[in-house]
């Protein structure tokens, strides 16, 4: 099976454009303030209308209240939400969008049981714990933690580059692999030769 790749804390039009040209099936616009990749709806918006057909928007989103999300979508048409704080499954339901579910991943998690809740998500995104920081770490986690008989495909996240995705996709076997700061010159800065190493790295992986 084909295994997709993400482009994730994309700022601008013309990194989300080389994410596109480099054959990303996803890119990811980060709507949490705290965050050094955040964008404004605005720039949201923007860097959605600019995406050809085919290439899914994701929104990653840390405990956002639900009106305060409800009202975003009506200006930022997303494909994908990707919850990545302590939503519960009800949380993440009911905003006629499928979702992912971000798990942070502990040093020797049953990862079977943490994902087990969240039956409805169209994947589980597992990322690496770190404590106070959501997502983006730039760290991977063990591999070794990911269950192959997963009830929900799996994406992989957590300090991934090209020069190890190729191991952690012969390791793990994810449905697709997420990657930031992997690809990035300054953090929400993306480098078009780092993410087309990365997405030929994927392809040269399966």
């Amino acid at each position: 099976m084909r295994v997709r790749s993400k482009i994730c804390g994309i700022t601008r039009v013309e990194d989300a454009l080389a994410a596109v040209e480099a054959g990303a099936d996803a890119i990811g616009l980060v709507f949490y303030a705290k965050s050094p990749r955040a964008v404004s709806v605005e720039q949201a918006a923007a860097i959605v209308q600019a995406l050809p057909p085919f290439v899914t928007s994701v929104g990653l989103f840390v405990n956002m209240p639900r009106d305060q999300l409800q009202a975003l979508l009506q200006q930022v048409p997303l494909d994908l939400l990707q919850f990545h704080g302590d939503e519960s499954p009800a949380d993440c339901e009911g905003y006629g969008r499928p979702y992912i579910k971000a798990l942070r991943v502990r040093p020797g998690e049953d990862l079977s049981v943490t994902m087990a809740p969240y039956a409805g998500a169209r994947g589980i995104l597992l990322d690496t714990f770190v404590e106070g920081v959501p997502g983006g770490t730039g760290a991977t986690f063990d591999w070794s933690l990911v269950p192959r008989d997963a009830a929900r495909p799996v994406i992989l996240a957590g300090g991934l580059e090209a020069h190890n995705v190729g191991a952690a996709i012969a390791q793990v076997r994810p449905y697709a692999v997420d990657v930031s700061g992997g690809v990035e010159v300054s953090k929400g800065i993306k480098d078009a030769n780092r993410i087309r190493a990365f997405v030929q790295a994927v392809r040269d992986a399966m």
